[in-house]
């Protein structure tokens, strides 16, 4: 399901959509040089989302025409020389980190959108562990809703194919491998921004008393884009108003709000049985600070 020449958004969306499907069937429910900064023009791109989609892969909870139009709810990206792109400069630089420096690292695994990996990435916030096993409901929701946030953003990404920061300056990121798809998937707006904060948004919703940890958790999240030099702050501020629009949309879904409901009974079965330890919640803490 995941080719190699869809962009990584679209491949972790296919992974998250293997596990909808069979939950669905459970009883349980190469380096180049510095390019020119493309910025609000739109490009000749690829086909339409429709079109990359991988041939049989199971929706979300919203169908594609009933989500939100990024087109239509984002400004164009900030034109070179504008304040707004000095800004995007400026954060650049001010995010770059060292390669062996912890947030640096953490950045890294901050990239690893495969819904196993990526979900723990909440666990210190939350105090719980999302598992396909344990947490099956919960799973089933970030899943589900990890395809309509990422879709969500991919109708502006097609349309303005922003060049990328790493392009941009021909420096280099936190997850070398995918460099080369990278390079032909617009940045604007940033989709795995748009996916932690829409994860936040939900699991401040499940987990209350501890919706401050996890929003700062989101926010982090997509700030690790920034250190991964792979997105511009713009970018990233437009993947999380996608996010919140999203979300905004799935609450109007009845069956998103059934598991909602499950996912917090869910949770107030499993309690802290299923918290991460200190010594790991520990070693995020000290990745996660800028130093």
């Amino acid at each position: 399901m995941g080719s190699a020449r869809l962009p990584i958004l679209l491949s972790a969306l296919g992974a998250a959509a293997i596990f909808v499907s069979a939950a669905a069937q459970s009883p349980q429910g190469t380096t180049a040089g510095p390019a020119p900064v493309q910025t609000g023009a739109p490009s000749a791109g690829p086909p339409s989302i429709t079109a990359k989609l991988p041939p049989g892969m199971p929706k979300g909870y919203l169908p594609l025409s009933q989500l939100p139009d990024s087109l239509a709810l984002l400004p164009p990206p900030p034109a070179e020389g504008s304040a707004a792109f000095a800004r995007d400069e400026e954060t650049d630089k001010a995010m770059a980190r060292p390669k062996d420096s912890p947030r640096f690292i953490q950045a890294a695994s901050d990239a690893d959108l495969k819904p196993a990996h990526a979900f723990q990435a909440f666990a210190c916030a939350a105090g719980v562990i999302p598992d396909a096993k344990r947490t099956p409901v919960l799973y089933r929701v970030m899943s589900k809703a990890m395809i309509d946030i990422g879709l969500s953003t991919y109708k502006a990404k097609d349309h303005y194919r922003r060049v990328r920061p790493f392009v941009a300056h021909g420096d280099t990121t936190c997850s070398p491998q995918d460099e080369a798809v990278l390079r032909t998937d617009g940045s604007y707006p940033s989709g795995h921004s748009a996916l932690g904060w829409g994860w936040a948004l939900i699991l401040a919703e499940l987990v209350p008393d501890r919706a401050d940890a996890i929003l700062q958790r989101g926010r982090d999240f997509g700030d690790s884009r920034l250190v991964c030099n792979v997105h511009w702050a713009s970018d990233v501020d437009a993947g999380r108003l996608m996010a919140a629009a999203t979300l905004a949309r799935l609450h109007a879904e009845q069956a998103f709000r059934a598991d909602l409901d499950a996912a917090r009974a869910e949770l107030a079965r499993t309690g802290t049985k299923r918290a991460p330890s200190v010594e790991a919640c520990s070693t995020e803490a000290a990745g996660l600070r800028l130093q």
